[in-house]
């Protein structure tokens, strides 16, 4: 950009001064980075900056540099941008995400400045959570899968998740042949032809959650992959990220029942809906193949993955076998 990041902050917030406080991440593939700075003077003190630099070289740690890689990541910003321009400002407390400032597509380069969560009381980070921890993630699903309840997903990705199945060929064909490979269209083609869609987060991993600090509270980030699709795909990937085998074998029942005891609060909160029976019936029976589909991703991308476990298999055993 022609003018520093600097430069832009200051006038955007009218500050006596930035300074960079500290990079807290780079990007996936070398993209650019994510960092916290200080705005001495302003009404604001410290904001997030996510830049994004999309002709930078590509590093992948996993080798996948491809063509259709690099498209998916350079989309996956686009839409990140257009989320937190656009239908992240319908989210509220409830499934609480940082409030974007500002930000900027000029030249190859993007700039998101973002609320500081650490500044706002979600300092905490967790690689692990205990069973109430679990259910704050659970809970902001719900609540988040309720608020964009059949709403379309314009400039996002038409069906949300890093892992959708039209965007990795790439891994489909390096599985080994077997019965989920056979399965993985048709897998593809419940989830996305559900009769009650709405948004789902797409990369809901524990990493992208930050706690309070008295661990009542919970927040997400990392918008990437936000799009249309079933909730089911958010719930089995954020119990798979936090949860060991067991855990997810023996509170199956109890986590299901939370989020639709949740889901069902939430949309008589803030919709008048009216086919809440019928939605958990369909989302159920979907529970299953969302595990199965992501499996199906694991087993193609990085087979040797800690992900790919005794529980998830089982799952994969039951979507194969359902009717």
């Amino acid at each position: 950009m022609k003018e520093s990041i600097a430069e832009i902050l200051q006038k955007t917030f009218k500050a006596n001064a930035v300074k960079q406080l500290e990079v807290i991440q780079s990007l996936w593939s070398g993209y650019g980075q994510i960092a916290r700075y200080q705005l001495e003077g302003a009404d604001i003190p410290t904001v997030i900056v996510k830049h994004i630099q999309l002709n930078k070289a590509q590093n992948h740690p996993r080798g996948w540099n491809t063509e259709i890689s690099r498209q998916r990541k350079v989309k996956s910003y686009q839409v990140e941008q257009h989320w937190y321009e656009g239908l992240a400002k319908k989210s509220d407390v409830s499934c609480k995400l940082p409030v974007c400032y500002q930000s900027f597509h000029r030249e190859g380069e993007q700039l998101l400045i973002l609320e500081d969560l650490n500044a706002a009381g979600f300092s905490i980070r967790k690689s692990a959570l205990n069973r109430e921890e679990v259910s704050l993630g659970i809970q902001w699903l719900a609540n988040f899968h309720a608020t964009f309840l059949l709403e379309k997903a314009e400039g996002l990705w038409q069906e949300g998740s890093y892992w959708h199945l039209d965007t990795r060929p790439d891994e489909l064909i390096a599985m080994q042949d077997g019965k989920l490979k056979e399965a993985a269209a048709l897998l593809d083609e419940h989830l996305s032809n559900c009769n009650y869609r709405t948004i789902i987060h797409g990369d809901a991993k524990v990493a992208n959650f930050c706690f309070s600090e008295g661990g009542k509270q919970i927040a997400a980030v990392d918008f990437q992959y936000v799009g249309g699709g079933c909730g089911m795909r958010d719930l089995a990937y954020f119990l798979g990220s936090c949860l060991s085998e067991s855990e997810c074998e023996v509170h199956e029942a109890d986590i299901l029942d939370e989020y639709f005891f949740t889901l069902q609060s939430a949309l008589k909160e803030k919709h008048n809906f009216l086919e809440f029976e019928a939605l958990e019936k369909e989302w159920r029976r979907l529970y299953p193949i969302a595990w199965a589909d992501f499996m199906r991703f694991l087993l193609g991308w990085m087979p040797d993955h800690w992900k790919i476990n005794a529980y998830g298999m089982k799952m994969v055993k039951r979507a194969i076998s359902a009717p």
